[in-house]
């Protein structure tokens, strides 16, 4: 009889466990990569050593034409958002990677518009509200993703969400949430 009760415990304990791990959900996750191709010569004799690690295989993009691509409306499609755009459901963790050399942000904001850097605006001109400050603005440091690191943005509401870089504000994409 004692035998029997233990086996019978121990059904009881595998079917609750096997009911508890069938009750979980896993989180839809998507990712976004943030790519650029800046110069590590250039960029780094301006802006400090090892400000830009990009690791590519060439195609570079030195900080003087960064800046001339920016000013006349033209900035450099290689600095971009991947996917351009995304559908989500409720509740989708989307993980966003810098895959570029050289830091960026993910800020959503309520309308796309110029960044905090006034010289890589060009047609623009002012920055958006979000983008206010630079990194002096907290909104904006919590946003703030370094080369070869990654963020997760949770919890979002459905309707359309727009993101950009307050750093290279034509890196800008727009979630729907359904």
């Amino acid at each position: 009889m004692r035998m029997n009760a233990k086996w019978l415990l121990a059904v009881v304990v595998l079917a609750s466990a096997s009911f508890a791990l069938a009750q979980q959900t896993t989180v839809p996750i998507v990712q976004v990569i943030a790519l650029d191709e800046c110069d590590p010569t250039t960029f780094n004799m301006a802006l400090g050593a090892d400000f830009c690690k990009n690791v590519s295989l060439g195609a570079f993009t030195t900080l003087d034409k960064l800046f001339a691509g920016a000013q006349t409306g033209h900035p450099d499609p290689k600095w971009d958002f991947e996917p351009d755009s995304l559908e989500i459901a409720e509740g989708t963790v989307i993980n966003v990677a810098d895959e570029g050399g050289e830091p960026h942000t993910f800020t959503e904001v309520d309308h796309f518009g110029g960044g905090f850097i006034a010289k890589l605006n060009g047609p623009l001109a002012a920055p958006v509200p979000e983008c206010a400050g630079g990194f002096t603005n907290v909104d904006v440091a919590r946003t703030r993703i370094l080369q070869g690191s990654s963020v997760n943005i949770t919890n979002l509401s459905k309707g359309e969400h727009h993101f950009q870089c307050c750093i290279h504000p034509w890196m800008h994409m727009t979630v729907t949430v359904k």
